[in-house]
């Protein structure tokens, strides 16, 4: 039976509330590129070897990803606040470490535990975006901020990466993570709410947790080692199996635990599952992009890395345009889906435009006319799929559903770039052998990691079209702008545990989560 709605009125955020956590959102997925360009240095100063400083990387990687859906559900049981202090405490001191590391296993193990802490605060930052901003309009750009940090935080590492390198050293890459890092956890405590969590009794599984946590990891350290080892390794059909073995082994965890730390009703509503499986083929797609482009301009044209970093600017600008001033707007006139849809369509044009860039490319001529529909796009259909993923779930769950969609960006950023870097490898080593000269067989590679990514984007978009259609009849009322009224993952109550979704039922209303309710977000 749904739970009554309260007439109280929360009281306003802070103004620095949102800053505070698009910040410490923005810091934890930048720092997932701000070393790429940076590597090279680092190896010629620690002694990495070259198979050894992929896990310069994949340390951070593998935790942040494998920690996600245990620490959103933490948010919930103890207090989102607490949990997003407490990463950011582990988050600033592993960087310390990483910045002062003198040896190849004190970086890494550093990195590590740089993931957990990035795993604590960027899996209930979402929830608390949703939770903290429960009136309409405030919510709407509240999402949109929140998009631009999730969207744009690889683009930013990039540059500043890049700059840091060549105006500093590889330590200030992760030295600059601790003033920002420190100012943000103080903050957090004056002006982010502290919402008490529902209580350990409520979900504390601790057989649940180590299995999806071990699972989680497992799956990502398999994904990321498979370009090395190869697919068809013992190692990886080994370590995949056991992995799926153990998420399956959570899944039927939760279907029979009292306390359960995922509690299933959330799949079964059937909208936050459909939205997260567009959302892994969304990212899948896109990822791999800044990785593969990097390459092309350092090893094809020739670009230093400050150089690399500038070049993908126009990326970021487009994505902060679109998701902090238009998309807010638009989601508000026209809805998620529609909105979700467009935006996916310019992602594929611009990946399929780099898919026919040549070995004598010009930045002007081939690549921004790509990198400009990718910022415009992305920065449509990341707060679109965010609206659409948190729209299904209560206030008391926003921090698992903040949790799983963030777990869902990792593993298929992960998956999508061990992916698409095989392919361009194998495909480059094929024309090499077959006598192409250098850069021909590199941008050929590039090419085929771009039309494997526009083609995941593509599937992205059939699968949204199909699967995350509006009802036809039977909605809520329209609203003021003619669409149906709004709900919110703050306010409104989980139905969806009353009864398990059938699978023939009918295509849930198309949610508006705020962000694309009431017209005054769309207003002069």
């Amino acid at each position: 039976m749904p739970s009554p709605r309260s007439d109280a009125v929360p009281p306003a955020p802070h103004p620095l509330a949102l800053a505070v956590l698009c910040a410490a959102a923005l810091m934890m997925i930048l720092d997932e590129t701000i070393v790429n360009v940076a590597l090279s240095s680092i190896q010629d100063d620690l002694g990495f070897s070259s198979s050894g400083l992929a896990w310069v990387v994949n340390a951070y990687i593998v935790a942040f990803g494998g920690m996600l859906l245990l620490a959103g559900r933490l948010g919930d049981l103890v207090g989102r606040r607490r949990v997003f202090q407490a990463g950011l405490a582990l988050f600033v001191v592993a960087s310390l470490v990483c910045g002062l590391a003198t040896a190849p296993v004190v970086l890494v193990v550093a990195r590590f535990v740089q993931g957990v802490g990035a795993a604590l605060t960027s899996a209930v930052t979402l929830g608390m975006v949703v939770t903290t901003f429960s009136e309409p309009r405030a919510q709407a750009r509240a999402i949109g901020a929140f998009s631009f940090s999730q969207a744009a935080g690889g683009s930013i590492g990039l540059v500043l990466g890049g700059l840091l390198t060549q105006a500093t050293s590889w330590h200030w890459v992760f030295f600059v993570n601790v003033p920002i890092g420190l100012a943000a956890a103080v903050l957090a405590q004056r002006v982010l709410p502290d919402q008490a969590g529902i209580g350990l009794r409520r979900g504390a599984d601790a057989l649940g947790g180590v299995l999806v946590t071990a699972g989680l990891m497992l799956a990502v350290a398999t994904i990321v080692g498979a370009h090395e080892r190869g697919w068809a390794d013992a190692v990886t059909v080994g370590g995949g199996l056991l992995a799926l073995a153990l998420i399956g082994g959570f899944v039927a965890r939760q279907a029979t635990a009292t306390r359960p730390l995922l509690p299933l009703r959330l799949l079964r509503s059937g909208l936050l599952a459909r939205a997260n499986l567009v959302f892994f083929l969304l990212v899948g797609g896109i990822f791999g992009f800044q990785f593969v482009t990097a390459l092309y301009l350092q090893r094809v044209l020739g670009y230093g890395p400050a150089e690399v970093g500038v070049a993908m600017v126009p990326v970021a600008i487009g994505i902060g345009v679109l998701s902090l001033g238009v998309a807010p707007k638009l989601l508000g006139r026209v809805g998620p889906r529609p909105a979700l849809l467009g935006g996916m369509a310019l992602v594929a044009l611009g990946l399929a435009l780099l898919a026919r860039l040549p070995a004598d490319g010009g930045y002007a001529t081939d690549i921004l006319p790509a990198l400009l529909p990718l910022g415009v796009g992305f920065g449509v259909a990341m707060p679109a799929i965010a609206t659409l993923a948190m729209s299904g779930a209560s206030g008391e769950d926003s921090g698992v559903a903040s949790g799983i969609f963030a777990t869902t960006q990792q593993v298929s950023a992960a998956l999508g770039l061990a992916v698409v870097s095989m392919l361009a490898a194998s495909r480059t080593e094929a024309l090499l052998a077959a006598g192409r000269d250098e850069a021909a067989a590199l941008t050929a590679g590039y090419r085929l990691a771009y039309a494997v990514g526009a083609g995941l984007v593509l599937a992205a978009l059939a699968t949204a079209a199909v699967l995350l259609r509006p009802a036809r009849a039977g909605g809520p009322a329209p609203a003021a702008d003619g669409g149906p009224q709004p709900t919110t993952a703050a306010t409104e109550p989980a139905t969806a545990a009353a009864e398990p979704a059938s699978p023939t039922a009918e295509p849930e209303p198309e949610p508006r989560v705020s962000a694309s309710s009431a017209a005054a977000a769309a207003g002069p």
